[in-house]
């Protein structure tokens, strides 16, 4: 049986993270803000690893 929360760091956060990430991609390509593109690649990376990092340290 899994930890209770698990779903929140497996299914639930990276999915926001990724949303939000994506969304400052496209505005700083679009507006050519080359912070906002930084945010949105560093939001879409700590998507990706989140489950893995934190439900390894979690199991």
């Amino acid at each position: 049986m899994a930890l209770t929360g698990t779903t929140i760091f497996s299914h639930i956060l990276p999915v926001i993270f990724g949303f939000f990430g994506l969304l400052f991609l496209i505005s700083g390509i679009l507006d050519d803000n080359k912070p906002k593109i930084g945010l949105g690649i560093v939001l879409f990376v700590v998507a990706c690893a989140f489950p893995y990092v934190v439900l390894s340290a979690l199991l």
